[in-house]
């Protein structure tokens, strides 16, 4: 059976993504769990999927449960639509909206297909990560090979930097305290 490869770009920054990996047999709503849990985000919100075009304009809906919004064509249901069902171009995308209150938005692109699936892998699954995901709640906890990663992007070990993460600067060191008397506040005022 084909496999279907996913990116899903955070729109607010596009360095920021994940693939996934999916059955064509598979149904929204197993993409939309696999989303979640590839950007670490819980499962209390409202979502939906939007069909879209190479402009990134939002095309007929797929939503997670019905409602009664007034939309100009009859909402699909996440649980009941194939992934497949809705692939009609070799780059189809779709945008993903989660959590109508803060309006997290995602950008989901197909970047390609497999012909046969990998019989290792539990699908629908994450099979790459990029970029560090936006906190659902404000700041997260830096933990485990997130704190390794924000290192490396920040370069927060560089020299001049304590453990704690503080600069020197600021401190006086000794050489500077001997030759200095208080200066008066004309002094100051000059730069």
């Amino acid at each position: 059976m084909p496999v279907l490869k996913f990116r899903v770009y955070w729109e607010e920054d596009e360095s920021v993504y994940r693939d996934i990996a999916v059955k064509p047999a598979q149904n929204f709503l197993q993409f939309h769990q696999a989303i979640l849990t590839a950007y670490e985000f819980d499962t209390k919100h409202k979502a939906t999927f939007f069909r879209s075009n190479d402009n990134w304009q939002r095309g007929r809906e797929i939503i997670l449960e019905p409602d009664d919004q007034p939309r100009k064509a009859e909402p699909l249901l996440m649980a009941d639509t194939p992934i497949g069902a809705m692939v009609k171009d070799p780059n189809q995308k779709f945008i993903y909206l989660y959590d109508f209150a803060k309006n997290w938005t995602f950008l989901v692109e197909l970047i390609g297909v497999q012909k046969e699936e990998n019989s290792k892998l539990n699908y629908p699954v994450c099979v790459r990560k990029e970029g560090l995901a936006p906190s659902q709640y404000g700041t997260k906890g830096l933990i485990g090979d997130k704190l390794v990663e924000m290192e490396e992007k920040y370069d927060l070990n560089r020299e001049g930097m304590s453990d704690d993460g503080f600069g020197e600067e600021g401190e006086e060191t000794e050489q500077e305290d001997d030759g200095m008397e208080e200066s008066s506040g004309e002094e100051e005022n000059m730069f």
